[in-house]
């Protein structure tokens, strides 16, 4: 029922070797239309990621630089003070993938539920994330992007897993992502589960409640839709 990673990411991944240079990690950026990369070690093993805003810090670095009159904003020299993902002076040094880099990567999993990677990209404030095997080497990448991939799943497809999930006497109706509940259920808490356990089916874009019920669970007496 649950979509995976693996059913969205690219397998199909460009990375750098942490000793990859400046000049060559803006020419894979560049020539592949990414805003970042992983870096993996000897081993294929995913040490970091490097991103244009990682290049970028030297530019920022020059811009805060006296000599030429020019005072950047306050962004910008916070960020070259700071660094919004790691020490800025030494990303503005940088000459390799490893020193430019963001490390430790956020990272998943094939087998991750694609809600899960969503959540972790929501948390870190990432883009995208490498994807590793049990030996922690790079087997693919997910993005934003593939993530709204699950929202692509055909009407068809939805409305037979909402029917496998919900309990029996609950007819099931679905048009463009959104599923309409409806019939009659023998208690409030089957209907109450059965809304919980359509919304969990990847590609639900919302859910409208039209059950009804013979039995409230809390009272014990016949209510809406009664028999």
């Amino acid at each position: 029922m649950r979509m995976t990673v693996r059913d969205v990411m690219t397998a199909d991944v460009v990375s750098v070797h942490e000793k990859t240079s400046f000049h060559a990690v803006a020419e894979e950026l560049l020539g592949h239309g990414v805003s970042g990369l992983p870096v993996v070690d000897g081993d294929g093993r995913v040490v970091g990621v490097v991103s244009e805003c990682d290049l970028l810090a030297k530019e920022e670095y020059k811009e805060c630089s006296p000599g030429d009159g020019y005072r950047p904003s306050l962004r910008t020299r916070m960020r070259h003070n700071l660094g919004s993902e790691g020490s800025g002076y030494h990303k503005a040094h940088g000459e390799t993938a490893g020193e430019l880099m963001t490390s430790p990567a956020h990272v998943t999993t094939p087998d991750a539920p694609v809600v899960l990677a969503a959540r972790l990209m929501d948390r870190h404030g990432v883009k995208r994330l490498p994807v590793v095997d049990a030996s922690g080497r790079l087997a693919g990448i997910v993005s934003r992007r593939d993530l709204i991939k699950v929202f692509l799943r055909p009407d068809a497809d939805i409305r037979r897993l909402v029917l496998e999930s919900v309990p029996d006497g609950v007819d099931v109706a679905v048009r463009d992502g959104l599923v309409t509940l409806s019939g009659t259920v023998e208690r409030r808490a089957q209907a109450r589960a059965a809304v919980r356990l359509a919304e969990g089916v990847d590609g639900v874009v919302a859910v409208r409640d039209g059950l009804a019920w013979r039995l409230d669970d809390d009272v014990d007496v016949p209510v809406r839709g009664g028999a």
